[in-house]
């Protein structure tokens, strides 16, 4: 026998030797350790749970940031969706519709269709209403807005705020035969105070009454000047000139009457007057 073969029959014996001595060494080691370990108790079983009902699909959308102010983009959309509804709002809940016809009656009672023209009334109507409506718009920023902005109230309680003010405004120019007259029309049942009156009724209403305020002023305007007008067409009957028109004839005195009683401030202020609620 070589001696390269016994030597790899020396290394077999002492690997065999040395598995035999690790296994009984665990033999030993296993059972000391598991007598040494504390019994564990059994525990009860976790009760189920009961099933969740499905929801139905939907979206929702909040308006709301986490800290309870709108984000900017939020504000960006209420901006553009108001200026949308702007002009609506505009001739419905202020006093731009009256003073626009007024405005209009006048120039026409002047004879005079297209001067001033039409952008220039509505620029002038316009800036009227701010200007009357100030204290009101003022009102809404103060209890509605500003506390929306800031994430004191939510956007359907800054809604009912703003509502407030505006509300007040329409009800103390508003008569109540007009309210009367819309509440009929729905079909609905008289209200127990004014606090009662549904939006939906009162703006229609508040629009009859104004057009009716603006028709009594225009009445009065026309008054001078139809004067003007049979004056001046009697003098040329009289005078035999049926063939001259008599409209450039009083074109003339209406104007130069306008100017001497400063026609345009009395207009004015005639309307700021009637809006002024003691």
């Amino acid at each position: 026998m070589t001696r390269g073969g016994t030597a790899t029959r020396g290394r077999g014996v002492l690997a065999r030797i040395g598995t035999t001595a690790a296994f009984a060494a665990l033999l030993v080691v296993l059972p000391a350790s598991l007598a040494s370990a504390e019994p564990v108790e059994p525990t009860d079983p976790t009760a189920p749970t009961a099933p969740v009902t499905p929801t139905p699909p939907g979206i929702s959308i909040d308006i709301t940031g986490p800290d309870g102010a709108p984000s900017a983009s939020v504000l960006v959309l209420l901006g553009i969706t108001l200026l949308s509804v702007a002009p609506a709002l505009l001739l419905m809940m202020s006093s731009f519709t009256k003073i626009f016809v007024v405005l209009a009656m006048t120039r026409n009672a002047l004879a005079l269709p297209t001067i001033p023209p039409t952008q220039v009334l509505a620029g002038l109507a316009l800036f009227l209403s701010l200007f009357i409506m100030w204290p009101v718009l003022g009102e809404v920023n103060t209890t509605a807005v500003e506390p929306y902005v800031e994430g004191r109230i939510d956007f359907s309680a800054a809604v009912e705020a703003a509502s407030g003010p505006l509300r007040e405004f329409m009800l103390a120019h508003t008569r109540e035969e007009d309210l009367a007259l819309m509440t009929r029309a729905a079909g609905q049942e008289n209200p127990e105070s004014l606090a009662d009156v549904p939006m939906q009724t009162l703006i229609p209403a508040f629009m009859i009454s104004e057009l009716r305020s603006a028709f009594i002023i225009g009445f009065v305007i026309f008054v001078p000047f139809l004067v003007i007008d049979l004056v001046v067409s009697a003098g040329l009957m009289a005078l035999g000139m049926m063939m001259l028109p008599p409209v450039m004839i009083s074109l003339p005195f209406k104007i130069l009457l306008f100017i001497l009683v400063d026609g345009w401030g009395l207009i004015v202020t005639a309307l700021v007057g009637s809006y002024q609620v003691t």
